[in-house]
């Protein structure tokens, strides 16, 4: 059907607070883009600013279909904000940036051209040149202010500074993020795009995240897990303007908003990556997925009823007991349990007779009280996550229990 000029074919998001002058800056570049104007309009999501953000929107007013919306200062509410942008938006894809982020000129022309592409509901995950939240050390390469940016990429494409920091994940696991162990892991919102329709059908932006980070990746777990396609298109592509960053209080933010994602999504994946937050080991979550896809297939076939029944033997009427790494079933003798396993078809099979209480977890980070177990017994299901998580898992376990017994010492 026919796309009608009064009805833009893409909504650009862009949530701000006091960052006038980077604003300026990447509404600039959305006046540079390859297509006519009229096919898409721009949202300023103003997280309470208090200086001349929305002058510089005004300013922009005859050069971009151009709307915006403001909300109190109530603390960091950038989700909010996104959300009620996205409440404006009139057209049927929703495109996300940073303020900050420099708009390649066919930025928006290749959100919409991928998502035309398909019939299938696809999110898509555009590239960032210079994309590194963590970095310590600002990098600006020479003459930045004065290029814009199809020259800044010329120039410095082949630099590893100017990489997205996703980048080594990229050439290692490929451009198909639905072969990926994590689809939904680089979802970042300083460039992505969405349907609107399954924005809202996914619940849009959860506004519980009130600190920087995790928020934008929620989103994408949520998209993925409602039947979107995750898509990574190169050829979208932003520039992140350099800029210095608090990076301890953005770790610590990290760990804040990963904790409410596993409180909210309690699985193996969301745990394997709460718990590389909080040991700061952000470049390794996807090795670490793919290597529990790996275990999970191979310890499919490993029963660990006889280790269970031994290593209970004995116990007293009563104990209150945690397995981590149940399998397939349990000995039919076994007293209530809560039981845990990272294969979530085996634990329907050991929790079926109704007896014991099933968490689909590994055991890194459970949702289980401190000393709410007289014995935590560890199986040889987790021999495979051993080498990486074992510490982990032992300290886990002597969190929750009075006594840890390790069935078989991986």
């Amino acid at each position: 059907m026919p796309e009608s000029m009064d009805i833009p074919q893409a909504s650009v998001v862009i949530p701000t607070y006091n960052r006038s002058d980077k604003l300026r800056k990447t509404l600039e570049t959305m006046t540079e883009q390859d297509i006519d104007p009229s096919m898409f309009e721009v949202i300023i999501a103003d997280d309470g600013s208090s200086d001349d953000t929305v002058d510089v929107v005004k300013s922009f007013a005859g050069r971009l279909r151009i709307k915006y919306y403001f909300q109190e200062d109530e603390g960091f509410r950038a989700g909010a904000a996104r959300n009620g942008g996205a409440r404006l938006a009139g057209a049927p894809i929703l495109i996300f940036l940073d303020s900050g982020t420099l708009a390649g000129p066919g930025l928006v022309s290749t959100h919409l051209a991928v998502h035309a592409a398909s019939e299938e509901r696809r999110a898509v995950i555009g590239y960032c040149y210079g994309y590194d939240a963590f970095r310590e050390d600002l990098w600006v390469p020479d003459s930045f202010d004065t290029l814009r940016p199809t020259e800044i990429v010329r120039r410095f494409h082949e630099n590893e500074k100017f990489a997205d920091i996703r980048e080594l994940d990229y050439a290692r696991f490929g451009g198909d993020p639905m072969k990926w162990p994590l689809p939904w892991l680089f979802f970042f919102t300083m460039n992505c795009s969405v349907p609107v329709k399954d924005f809202w059908a996914a619940g849009g932006f959860d506004e519980m995240f009130r600190s920087w980070g995790v928020e934008d990746i929620e989103l994408g777990y949520r998209l993925y897990h409602n039947g979107s396609t995750l898509v990574l298109s190169r050829d979208a592509w932003t520039i992140e303007v350099p800029a210095e960053r608090p990076v301890k209080r953005l770790l610590y933010s990290l760990m804040r908003n990963g904790r409410l994602f596993l409180d909210k999504s309690r699985e193996p994946h969301v745990e394997v990556l709460q718990d590389a937050y909080l040991s700061i080991r952000l470049g390794t979550v996807m090795d670490e997925g793919l290597e529990l896809e790996r275990w999970t297939q191979q310890a499919r076939e490993l029963d660990v009823r006889a280790e269970i029944e031994a290593a209970a033997a004995g116990l007293a009427a009563g104990t209150r007991l945690v397995i981590f790494g149940c399998g397939p079933s349990v000995p039919p003798s076994l007293p209530s349990a809560a039981l845990l396993d990272f294969d979530a078809d085996l634990l329907v099979g050991a929790t079926a007779d109704g007896t014991h209480t099933g968490y689909h977890a590994i055991g890194l980070r459970t949702a289980l009280p401190t000393k709410s177990a007289d014995v935590v017994i560890v199986t040889s299901r987790l021999s495979g996550l051993w080498p990486r998580h074992g510490g982990q898992i032992m300290r886990e376990a002597g969190r929750v229990g009075q006594r840890v017994l390790v069935t078989t010492r991986p």
